[in-house]
């Protein structure tokens, strides 16, 4: 629901439910759900639904034709939407222990059979497995792949992965006719702020009235520019751009489906094959669909280039930068320079996302992004690392690391570093690191990067740290 394919007025089956959680769940959500499975729900019947979910089933599955039946049974269930979900191999070691290998899976201890896959090996599997009429399955987290039914929806869900939702400018200028129709205006505003373009007759439901009022849509948001400011929708436009700029990027590499005859092909999809409104932004920012490409192309090769990364690490406005290394905070991706924000959605789109991920680490010697996850970044003054995630493009390779039961795992410093000034954390974590920094308790670099060597330094220097406030020992 978080992402958007599945809203009020949709229908909902869950295949292979389990004790019916989720069903539950969704139905107190308002969303009409059903659910069946062979061991809590045998007896219910599995009906068609316009978003199917079949959520860690196939990794129970011992043998590997009925693990594909069960597969294709639910893409015939499903009218809009499927989603796959499935344990990976990182997982292995974490979930069970003790393992022996057989078949093509595990046999765990408590005798039980779960099928590991790699992202890579889960997406390929479902693709192949499903009808060649189903659109290539879109990863949204590690073992998690959504299939569409629309190559057109597929299209249009993938674009949107990369939008920023953009909140109006306030008014600055008093303006009667605004004032009189400020309701009416409104869905313009937030359109048009969204898309960097005026909408199509058929976008916006008050369309007509707009134009009946103001005479046309281009001289209401004339009025719209007056009060709020110009520079604030130029604003908006350039964001837009660079957003088609990271989409058309990407599609590069996407194993496309054509709309009409059906048949898979490595690239971008051809114009028609996009949804209207995406058809739209891109006539409107670009002119043409090739000359949008020939922009997605150099977005593209300026993530692999040298000396392109290192001109936007030097540009970008915040950030911690090391030797080898650029980390950010992931809410303000949206913020970097484009070679930047394309690296890392490169990386996000073979992995399909960084879940609980604070920060992002870019390499500034070879291609590959790193995901680093902190619980405890915006509580604890100096948060332990729980896992990261490297992923390296050249070779879409992936390795992931689990630092959350070791006795000694690194810590983070100078948090502010990682956020722009007008992040709302971002004083309170200035203010303390230069207390630390006075007191001499950053200076030993090498000591530390490690709870246990934090703890040392705090020790040696007779201070303790409460919330994000230094304060003396006890007897010191």
């Amino acid at each position: 629901m978080d992402l958007g394919v599945l809203r009020e007025g949709h229908t909902f089956y869950d295949h292979g439910c389990g004790r019916g959680g989720d069903v539950r769940r969704l139905r107190k959500a308002g969303i009409e759900s059903a659910g069946w499975d062979p061991c809590h729900a045998p007896r219910a019947s599995k009906i068609p639904a316009d978003v199917v979910n079949l959520g860690y089933v196939i990794n129970v599955i011992e043998n590997p034709a009925e693990r594909a039946d069960t597969l294709r049974e639910a893409w015939d269930f499903t009218g809009e939407l499927l989603v796959v979900s499935a344990r990976l191999r990182d997982e292995l070691a974490r979930l069970l222990g003790a393992a022996s290998n057989e078949g093509d899976g595990t046999r765990t201890a408590a005798g039980t059979f779960q099928k590991f896959y790699t992202q890579a090996e889960l997406r390929t599997w479902v693709d192949e497995t499903l009808p060649d009429d189903a659109p290539p399955a879109v990863p949204i987290a590690p073992g998690v792949l959504l299939v569409f039914r629309d190559p057109a929806r597929r299209q249009g869900f993938i674009a949107s992965r990369y939008v920023r939702r953009r909140a109006a400018p306030r008014v600055r200028v008093s303006d009667r006719l605004f004032e009189e129709h400020k309701a009416l205006l409104d869905p313009l505003i937030a359109f048009v702020a969204d898309r960097g373009r005026l909408p199509g007759g058929t976008e916006v439901k008050t369309f007509a009235d707009i134009a009946e009022a103001f005479g046309s849509l281009k001289r209401a948001m004339s009025v719209v520019r007056r009060v709020t400011g110009a520079e604030r929708w130029e604003e908006y436009e350039a964001a837009r751009r660079d957003e088609l700029r990271l989409y058309l990027a990407l599609s590069r590499f996407d194993d496309a489906t054509n709309a009409k005859s059906r048949q898979r092909r490595i690239g971008r999809p051809k114009l028609s094959d996009l949804p209207e409104d995406l058809r739209l932004d891109i006539r409107a920012h670009f002119g043409t669909y090739a000359a949008a490409c020939e922009e997605g192309d150099r977005t593209l090769f300026s993530a692999g280039d040298e000396k392109a990364r290192e001109e936007a690490v030097a540009s970008a406005s915040f950030g911690k930068t090391l030797p080898r290394a650029f980390y950010v905070h992931v809410d303000h991706l949206d913020r970097l320079p484009l070679s930047l924000r394309v690296a890392e959605s490169c990386a996000r789109s073979f992995i399909g996302g960084y879940d609980d991920a604070n920060l992002v680490k870019f390499n500034r010697v070879e291609s590959k992004v790193s995901y680093l996850c902190y619980p405890t970044f915006d509580r604890e003054a100096h948060p332990a690392l729980a896992w990261s995630m490297r992923v390296a493009m050249g070779w879409c390779d992936v390795k992931s690391r689990d630092f959350s039961k070791s006795a000694n795992p690194p810590v983070l410093h100078r948090k502010e570093t990682f956020l722009p000034d007008d992040d709302s954390r971002y004083e309170k974590f200035r203010k303390l690191t230069a207390r630390e920094e006075k007191l001499g308790l950053l200076d030993d670099t090498a000591r530390i990067g490690t709870r246990d060597g934090w703890n040392e330094t705090l020790t040696r220097h007779e201070v303790q740290v409460r919330g994000h406030r230094i304060e003396h020992s006890r007897g010191a």
